[in-house]
């Protein structure tokens, strides 16, 4: 089978916390990316569940950040941690 070069772009960071990943499962990124691929042609769709986080969501960000300014100017109710256990 003929072979061609894909070119990508990500943060660096990411990147190598991606080779540390592969290594550690016994491949490399070209591998990790060619099983993605040969799933999702296979499947026809992204094959894991794609959503965002609603912690970062605009009304919950505005939320944090009215908080943080309450807290900063004087106003705020600081309270303790609470743990969570499993």
């Amino acid at each position: 089978m003929a072979q061609t070069t894909v070119s990508i772009r990500m943060d660096e960071t990411l990147k190598k916390e991606m080779e540390i990943t592969c290594k550690e499962l016994g491949m490399n990124m070209t591998t990790a990316f060619t099983i993605f691929a040969k799933k999702m042609s296979r499947e026809k769709r992204i094959p894991f569940e794609v959503s965002a986080d609603p912690f970062y969501s605009e009304a919950n960000m505005a939320h944090l950040m009215r908080g943080v300014e309450a807290l900063n100017s004087g106003k705020g109710v600081e309270h303790e941690i609470i743990e969570e256990n499993d």
